[in-house]
């Protein structure tokens, strides 16, 4: 039997519809990857040649899903009403064409992330409450991070507990005053109870 490493949702009620999951078109991909690469960089490459088995992002109602291959074999039986979601949600394309990462995807942004932040403990529940990460709460971060790009913010024993973009750069940073904004938040796993009806 095929192990599934997260899920796939399938019940076979009555007829079934054209199924909807797809590759990602190449104006999808190119908006995907460039999102993605903000926080990884190269690491993409990691995601998309894996050496164990092959994995691929397939596209269902405007989110994308990160999935075994052979999953993903077996749910294009499945109809367009019965498949309820397989694999990793990455995230969501907006109505206007964009692509929001959703908190789903820490798991893999953490393992490839170039630059990272962590927070002092006095700051993690304020991140984890959905606010952006001040000089004050900052314990430390990467050295040479640029301005305006893609961070994970782990607590100081190095567990994520989310992403958000720099404000400023590492150097910057030293001299900003206690409540100046270091890193703006993005999602945090805190979502997993707040927006729990959303994620996926």
């Amino acid at each position: 039997s095929v192990r599934v490493f997260c899920w796939c949702a399938c019940a076979f009620l009555g007829r079934r519809g054209p199924p909807i999951m797809r590759p990602l078109t190449e104006d999808e991909a190119k908006v995907f990857f460039e999102k993605l690469s903000k926080y990884i960089g190269r690491n993409i490459k990691h995601l998309v040649d894996r050496k164990d088995e092959p994995y691929c992002f397939r596209l269902q109602r405007d989110r994308v899903y990160y999935v075994k291959e052979e999953i993903m074999r077996r749910a294009v039986n499945c109809g367009r009403r019965q498949l309820m979601q397989l694999g990793t949600c990455f995230g969501k394309f907006t109505k206007g064409g964009k692509f929001n990462l959703h908190i789903t995807a820490l798991d893999y942004l953490s393992q490839y992330a170039i630059y990272k932040v962590w927070l002092k403990s006095s700051q993690e529940l304020s991140f984890l409450y959905g606010n952006n990460v001040i000089k004050s709460g900052l314990a430390r971060m990467t050295e040479c991070t640029p301005q305006y790009t893609g961070v994970v913010v782990y607590n100081l024993k190095d567990i994520p507990l989310g992403f958000g973009v720099t404000a400023k750069t590492t150097d910057e940073a030293r001299n900003l005053d206690p409540t100046a904004v270091v890193v703006f938040h993005q999602a945090d796993i805190g979502e997993y109870l707040r927006s729990e009806q959303t994620l996926t």
